[in-house]
């Protein structure tokens, strides 16, 4: 960087970490600092809910994921990974029914009502892993526009953005995270319009909108997984799931819905800088936006940096709280070792500080962002039978072990390369995830069955002993 670009990117670094520690309100008790109250108790707001859903699941990694992949695969590639965002109104749905039918206050309270304590516990673990990975994979992201991987610069805004994310995050808990995410909504989409001003005169708009292919090697295999995925990917994220308990039901599922869909249209939407590039034979060296911004000029770059600032921002500060809710309220309770009383704010900000300093590890060891997001989908697979199919039993632990346990295993063995090549679907670059995704969700929802089966198999024939 000359003079002039640092001064603009590391100004903006730090007037945004002023501005979002001044605005953020500061919660004066346990409920506003772990469920997001005002001071005098009242829920989130509709459109403050809604806001912050969507702001918060556009992770800076995600739209640089679909950047990327429009770079590879065009409008395919880009589909592909909005349509993760589909599965908010999924899990919003799933919570609804959940929340009116049982009464649980939490995903937990529902695991263990339905599963057993040792389910929830596996459940806790899986979003901890999730929650852990959710603040290299972002800080990361922020820390390339400013350096390479290896050098000072990247290191330094990284971890500047953690620091000043960390400080509004400890001053108000999801209050101040659910109200700057207000603000952090409104700044990506204007800055979002501002690269397609640039972005869209530069094309052929019928070419920018068609390009790609249809096929399984093009790109459509992927596509195929994130739709598997729909059903199993989101109940892992409690930056999701956490803002499911904060309203009434209905107004939650509205927020939920309307936060889906303009969340699959604003990465779509994003993923068109990728197909910019590819349009136009920009390399995209696994950054597509910050290679598109480079082509276009140091106003575009900027542009791109801020949209990755808000949004790895309203990401690392919704992990934060969460984290904090997870291991100071959630598993304290699992364990029998709290009452319903929520603990005080101070232990909720000591794991904030020790997860802002862990989650930054694998940043410095070098990771591969876009894994965080298949791998980890895939590993949770087995959930999707669990909150899809929970109706069919009042109490079953071993449905959800056999399923989830199952789903985790072949997620494993896919990672280390385990699995047989002839579980692969097509011969793109995604058959053997999109083989053991769609074969996974068979064998795990055979196994959340199989023990209902089995009990009633038993029932029939105890009874026919007894006639």
């Amino acid at each position: 960087m000359n003079f002039t670009e640092a001064s603009l990117f590391w100004g903006f670094l730090l007037v945004y970490g002023v501005v979002m520690y001044v605005l953020s309100p500061k919660s004066k008790n346990a409920n506003s600092f772990y469920k997001g109250a005002d001071d005098q108790g009242n829920p989130v707001g509709q459109w403050s809910l809604t806001a912050s859903i969507f702001i918060s699941w556009i992770f800076a990694k995600s739209v640089t994921n679909a950047a990327n992949l429009g770079a590879a695969y065009g409008v395919v590639g880009g589909l592909a990974y909005a349509s993760y965002w589909l599965s908010i109104p999924v899990a919003g749905y799933v919570i609804y029914l959940i929340r009116t039918q049982t009464g649980a206050k939490s995903l937990q309270d529902f695991l263990t009502s339905r599963f057993g304590r040792l389910a929830s516990l596996a459940f806790a673990a899986a979003i901890l892993i999730r929650l852990y990975n959710e603040v290299w994979s972002n800080t990361a992201v922020v820390g390339g526009y400013f350096g390479l991987p290896g050098e000072w610069e990247y290191y330094a805004a990284a971890m500047l953005f953690t620091v000043f994310t960390l400080a509004y995050s400890l001053k108000g808990g999801l209050r101040s995270s659910i109200f700057t995410d207000v603000i952090q909504a409104f700044v990506f989409v204007f800055f979002v319009g501002a690269v397609l001003f640039l972005i869209i005169p530069a094309n052929d708009t019928s070419a920018l909108l068609t390009n790609g292919e249809f096929r399984l090697n093009a790109g459509f295999d992927l596509l195929l997984v994130a739709l598997l995925q729909l059903f199993s990917y989101p109940f892992h994220d409690p930056v999701l799931t956490d803002r499911g308990f904060v309203n009434k039901e209905k107004t939650m599922l509205k927020s939920f819905v309307v936060a889906g869909l303009l969340g699959f249209v604003a990465v779509f939407i994003f993923s068109l800088v990728g197909v910019h590039a590819r349009l136009n034979g920009i390399e995209a060296m696994g950054n597509a936006p910050a290679a598109v911004g480079q082509s276009l000029g140091l106003a575009a770059l900027f542009f791109m940096s801020v949209v990755m600032m808000t949004s790895a921002g309203s990401t690392l500060d919704s992990t934060f709280t969460s984290l904090a809710k997870s291991l100071a309220v959630d598993l304290p309770r699992l364990a029998q070792r709290a009452s319903d009383k929520l603990p005080s704010m101070r232990v909720g900000a000591v794991v904030m500080v020790i997860f802002a300093f862990l989650g930054n590890l694998p940043m410095f060891a070098g990771t591969d962002i876009l894994k965080a997001t298949t791998i980890s989908g895939t590993m949770v697979m087995g959930l999707a039978p669990v909150f899809l199919f929970y109706g069919f039993t009042k109490w079953s632990p071993w449905s959800f072990h056999l399923s989830f346990w199952t789903g985790l295993g072949l997620g494993v063995l896919l990672a280390v390369g385990l699995i047989p090549a002839s579980w692969a679907i097509g011969d793109g670059k995604y058959a053997m995830l999109l083989g053991v995704n769609a074969y996974g969700f068979l064998i795990c929802t055979a196994g959340f069955f199989a023990p209902l089966l089995l009990r009633r198999l038993a029932g029939r024939s105890l009874a026919a002993g007894e006639a």
